[in-house]
């Protein structure tokens, strides 16, 4: 095919989506807007293909010359008409345990959708993506064995083992924020799993059991809230024994840290984090490391720009870190 002048990114989450357009010397525009959420199951990949054409007027150029894009959208994904359809449950409200979503939503045709209006449409794990930027651009560059982790909305991984990225049969690898992790508990998932990971701390199964906002109860504990301080260290811990699990399968070096929850607030939460892995099973544990996303909470936008991005293009932008224009 031949070398596109244009990319698009489309960073999709359970809380917003950012369009980006980026040309060989780095992001051109980047809008955001709250997921769709309501509408036909057509209303999400549709507000996403506005959204970069708007981005391209917005740097002054024809959104007909876009037509190759990279997604990383959070999961997980179904197999709908032949290609990608996302069933997540932080969007879908056609799933039991899901009553403050306002749809009927069991997929979302996105890839389909999509490719009606784009040539080359290239789709990930939402942290399949993040740590691809990360091994390209970011924190772990070369690092064989890693795993991407974001603490958000939603809890999700993206798994790296002997410099191979898991993807699984589906897509789906590395959804470990549905590993169960206490059978008793009230903490209900989206995807209908009760006492799960997502469903104990994320930032939306969170915030529901608490009857307020996830932010409202760090921010409480950061400026020494007892109740919300022992609330907050609950969630760090389990979080650790999440981490812990995962380097108990995959034998991992290290874990690099992104979302809104641990962007926030992951440095008064790494300790506890860090002594949970390493209290247990020494010999698969000692050494194991955690760190912040170099890339923060661009990661996502320059994860999809790395699907669709000719290879010749790296070397430039690891040079020149372009996407830190996104932020401001």
């Amino acid at each position: 095919m031949p070398k596109p002048h244009i990319i698009g990114a489309l960073d999709i989450g359970g809380t917003k989506i950012a369009a980006s357009i980026a040309n060989e010397s780095g992001p051109l525009a980047r809008l955001t807007a709250p997921t769709a959420k309501s509408g036909t199951v057509r209303a999400l990949p549709e507000q996403a293909i506005g959204l970069l054409e708007s981005a391209c007027r917005k740097a002054g150029i024809d959104p007909a010359l876009l037509t190759s894009i990279g997604v990383s959208s959070c999961g997980p994904f179904v197999d709908l008409d032949g290609g990608i359809g996302l069933a997540a449950p932080n969007i879908c409200g056609g799933d039991e345990g899901a009553a403050d979503l306002p749809n009927d939503w069991k997929a979302i045709p996105l890839q389909r959708v999509l490719q009606e209006r784009f040539a080359h449409v290239l789709i990930e794990n939402d942290c399949v993506a993040a740590l691809a930027a990360e091994r390209t651009f970011g924190a772990v560059q070369g690092e064989p064995n890693c795993v991407y982790v974001t603490w958000s909305t939603g809890v999700g991984f993206g798994l790296c083992v002997d410099g191979n990225m898991l993807r699984g049969k589906g897509g789906n690898a590395g959804h470990a924020g549905h590993m169960l992790m206490s059978e008793d508990s009230d903490a209900l998932c989206g995807c209908g799993n009760v006492g799960d990971v997502e469903g104990l701390i994320s930032g939306r199964n969170l915030g529901n059991r608490l009857g307020k906002s996830t932010q409202d109860v760090f921010d409480a504990a950061r400026a020494g809230d007892p109740q919300a301080r022992e609330l907050a260290l609950e969630a760090a811990r389990r979080f650790g024994r999440a981490l812990y699990n995962v380097t108990a399968v995959l034998d991992t070096r290290v874990f690099v840290i992104g979302g809104s929850v641990w962007t926030h607030h992951g440095d008064w939460l790494a300790e506890t984090v860090q002594q949970e892995i390493a209290s247990r099973l020494p010999a698969i544990t000692r050494g194991v490391s955690i760190m912040p996303a170099m890339l923060q909470g661009l990661v996502a936008d320059v994860g999809a720009f790395s699907l669709a991005m000719p290879r010749e293009w790296i070397a430039g932008w690891r040079a020149t870190q372009p996407w830190k224009a996104l932020a401001d």
